[in-house]
């Protein structure tokens, strides 16, 4: 069998080069890069073909979803994550934890209890001012969300001094849905 060397070959390929020009070479360059890019695409279209040919499930395979809560179930879910009112302190206390942990500067805040009679839920309205990195804000109104479920973020409005200040201040209503005893 004959060998082939490598080094003739490559001269005569720089040869060729320089012979056709730079044109020529970059037109070789880009029909090598597509055929390699349409023998790479080939087979992963094959596969996709064949995954479309096969049949649908029926729907008598499919899984059945299970039934909808009742209301009744509904409305016991909701009166059961429903925090307590005598310990509403302590998820203020909460919130202000959980600033100081995303690093940011809180004020007092404005606190308001509400109660409808209707459904016998109290609501507790804190209106909280801070001031800190828009991360952190964020941060800290997802954890907030997370640690005390029966909460609601209702509105936040930031400010900024200057577009380059890297503190904003923002006002975030939080209102917590209690209930009276456990």
């Amino acid at each position: 069998m004959k060998d082939i060397q490598l080094a003739p070959l490559m001269l005569a390929l720089r040869l060729y080069a320089m012979r056709a020009g730079g044109g020529a070479c970059l037109a070789v360059a880009l029909l090598a890069a597509g055929l390699g890019t349409w023998a790479w695409l080939l087979p992963q279209r094959a596969a996709l073909q064949e995954e479309l040919a096969r049949p649908l499930p029926t729907a008598a395979s499919l899984a059945e979803a299970p039934p909808p809560p009742s209301a009744n179930e509904n409305l016991s879910l909701f009166y059961a994550t429903l925090g307590e009112k005598h310990h509403a302190e302590q998820q203020v206390k909460t919130l202000f934890d959980l600033a100081g942990k995303a690093g940011l500067t809180l004020n007092h805040g404005e606190y308001k209890f509400a109660h409808d009679k209707a459904s016998g839920v109290t609501t507790y309205q804190i209106t909280l001012p801070v001031k800190g990195a828009y991360r952190n804000i964020w941060q800290f109104a997802l954890e907030a969300l997370a640690a005390l479920p029966f909460a609601a973020l209702d509105e936040v409005s930031f400010r900024r001094d200057t577009i380059a200040d890297p503190v904003v201040e923002a006002r975030l209503r939080i209102t917590l849905f209690l209930k009276e005893a456990p």
